[in-house]
């Protein structure tokens, strides 16, 4: 049998190197990317801000502009997410990216964390009452059990 050293405490950097957030323009994903940005700063992790582009193909067949209101909205994510960063730039010392996927927000959100190679993956509670009955973007995240989830109010 071999002998058995007590176990030491060991500073490393051990810990995630990619925390993913799912943001799309909501107060809570927005409270999401905050809470994933304190995390990422902690870590000394970079921060992947990800907005899935929902691909309405009802929508497109109706005629509506549908693509051009979608790239509107990661736009405006990403211009509002770089002017917070810019108020804040010298508090906090966070490395970061956007980017967009296309799809639905759960495959977008798989997707992007897989690409990512996320370590963990932070969203915003559903704000929406149909959840109750599909099921939540969060909630399919960690059934999925791939990546630790954090799902903030």
């Amino acid at each position: 049998m071999s002998e058995q050293r007590p176990h030491q405490f060991e500073r490393g950097t051990d810990g995630p190197k990619v925390i993913m957030a799912g943001v799309d323009g909501s107060a809570s994903s927005l409270r999401a990317a905050a809470y994933a940005a304190g995390l990422a700063r902690r870590q000394n992790a970079l921060l992947s801000l990800v907005y899935v582009q929902p691909v309405l193909a009802t929508g497109a067949a109706l005629g509506a502009p549908v693509a051009g209101a979608t790239e509107e909205i990661a736009e405006g994510l990403a211009t509002e997410i770089r002017t917070s960063a810019e108020r804040v730039r010298d508090l906090w010392r966070v490395r970061w990216e956007f980017h967009t996927f296309k799809g639905d927000a759960y495959a977008g959100l798989v997707r992007a964390a897989d690409e990512l190679k996320a370590d963990a993956v932070v969203v915003g509670a559903s704000e929406s009452a149909g959840h109750r009955f599909v099921g939540s973007v969060a909630v399919r995240l960690v059934k999925a059990g791939r990546w630790p989830v954090t799902v903030v109010p």
